[in-house]
């Protein structure tokens, strides 16, 4: 990337009324003024919506809940179609400091053709909080097993404190997964033969919520998503989308002669 890119900063919520604006505003104390606030709230029923709005946010509304996949593809297609050059994704639950969006920032753009994602990890050196240990074993597994697939360290592959450029937000506006993203993702930028860089980061203990992978659902989960990593292995893959497509409206289905798929490669 050269000269000053446009970044969209996206953060997926459902019902975090109590929170968004901690959020927004720890977001907007380290941003530029070439940086947009996106909120894709996922089948809100509180008021989070407004509260973004009021805050100043961009505010994406889906009717119901589709779950963290398909809000953030919602993100990547308005980042698409809105030509930014670079999409961030930091969660709306508190756990990623923002003040780590300029180092994200500064490899993707100084690794040039290097860098197509830029993955903030915990286990590269201090993770800021006792991580819990359904989510560490959870992780090492996954880490273990996606190493071993993409021939690099991937030392946090559940981490959603990522930032894309250009051409990742082309291929996750076609094709995003929505069971278990942040894994699946990275599965997908391999096939694609995109790369992937990660830097060192602090996170604060979640703010609200429960994750999923902690006990006594971890082994289920781990399960599950280990499936889906060997599922991933053998699906078709779109091609991404280049550039805008304003004549196909927001929602409506990719024509089937869009979807043709490339073989993926091995390396």
């Amino acid at each position: 990337m050269s000269g000053t890119p446009l970044v969209s900063v996206i953060i997926p919520f459902l019902n975090a009324e109590r929170f968004i604006q901690e959020a927004i505003e720890s977001v907007f104390a380290q941003s530029y003024e070439y940086w947009e606030l996106l909120l894709v709230d996922d089948g809100s029923t509180d008021n989070t919506a407004a509260e973004a709005e009021a805050e100043g946010a961009v505010v994406l509304r889906h009717p119901f809940n589709t779950g963290i996949g398909g809000a953030m593809q919602s993100g990547f297609k308005y980042a698409l179609r809105n030509s930014y050059d670079v999409a961030a994704q930091v969660d709306g639950d508190g756990q990623h400091k923002p003040a780590h969006l300029d180092d994200l920032l500064a490899k993707l753009r100084t690794s040039g053709d290097e860098a197509d994602m830029v993955c903030g990890s915990r286990f590269r050196g201090d993770p800021g909080y006792k991580v819990p240990f359904g989510r560490r074993v959870g992780n090492m597994i996954f880490s273990i097993v996606l190493t071993a697939i993409c021939r690099q360290r991937i030392s946090d592959p559940t981490s959603g404190f990522r930032m894309t450029n250009r051409r990742g937000i082309e291929l996750f506006a076609r094709d995003y997964p929505h069971d278990y993203p942040e894994v699946e993702a990275i599965l997908m930028l391999h096939a694609h033969r995109l790369r992937i860089h990660e830097v060192p980061v602090r996170m604060n203990a979640r703010g609200f919520g429960r994750s999923s992978i902690d006990y006594p659902r971890s082994a289920y989960y781990m399960a599950k998503v280990l499936l889906a990593i060997f599922v991933g292995l053998f699906r078709r893959r779109p091609i991404p989308l280049m550039g805008k497509d304003p004549d196909r409206p927001e929602g409506q289905a990719v024509a089937a002669a869009a979807a043709t798929s490339e073989p993926e490669h091995a390396g």
